[in-house]
């Protein structure tokens, strides 16, 4: 019964958010568009294990980092350019021929179930490591993590669409598809590693960390109103 608890407390958050992007999609994409979407997240995560195991092995990224510095390459080399590389190469994949890729909304929607996929597989392998207080990583991990990959995934998503559909994109826009969501990704791991090593600025690094999640909030809103509003314009 624990490993059936354990298993859905780590893949609810994932498909309460998937379903609630769904559910803001005017024209709904097939269900099992987004279930394999879901599954090209899964792959992700395997991808983005080897690239993050290799950043590893040449010194660029900690188990356990102490200090500020270490916290900034374990958030930016070891977690955010492999994981959200790994999401929008499977992005890009899924998204090359896809007929149903037709408004600008659904590259937030094949992003998010991608991302929500990465996500779910994630907190499966980080509940199980914390067995003996795995309600308390999956509070934790429901309330920011989770959330956390749903605003790195709208964050590609929004630009995705913006420079695959209608023209509607500057060059700055190709930078931001993969840089918005490695910058927001990494900042939110900085915040989260250089908070919990401790220390004088250990409050001052959590108020920031709790600021920048209300801003990837607000931002989060703004894209989609801004791609809904698109895809409401005669093309």
């Amino acid at each position: 019964m624990t490993t059936f608890n354990v298993t859905l407390a780590a893949i609810l958050p994932a498909v309460v958010l998937m379903w609630f992007i769904y559910r803001r999609d005017p024209k709904k994409e097939p269900v099992y568009m987004l279930v394999m979407g879901f599954g090209y997240g899964l792959v992700a995560a395997g991808i983005a294990i080897v690239l993050e195991s290799a950043v590893a092995a040449v010194g660029l990224s900690s188990d356990e980092p102490s200090g500020l510095l270490s916290s900034v390459l374990t958030a930016f080399c070891g977690a955010a350019i492999p994981e959200e590389l790994a999401k929008f190469v499977m992005l890009w994949f899924m998204l090359k021929r896809n007929r149903y890729f037709d408004e600008y909304f659904d590259g937030v929607v094949y992003a998010v179930c991608i991302g929500m996929g990465f996500a779910a597989i994630e907190n499966v392998g980080y509940l199980f490591m914390n067995i003996d207080q795995w309600q308390e990583v999956a509070v934790m991990r429901g309330l920011f993590s989770v959330p956390g990959h749903f605003a790195f995934a709208v964050l590609m998503g929004y630009f995705f669409s913006l420079v695959h559909i209608g023209g509607r994109h500057t060059v700055r826009d190709r930078w931001l598809v993969l840089a918005a969501p490695v910058l927001a990704h990494g900042l939110f791991d900085t915040l989260l590693f250089a908070g919990s090593v401790g220390g004088v600025f250990a409050s001052v690094l959590t108020v920031l960390f709790l600021l920048l999640c209300a801003q990837l909030v607000k931002v989060c809103r703004r894209h989609i109103r801004i791609l809904l509003a698109f895809d409401r314009m005669p093309r």
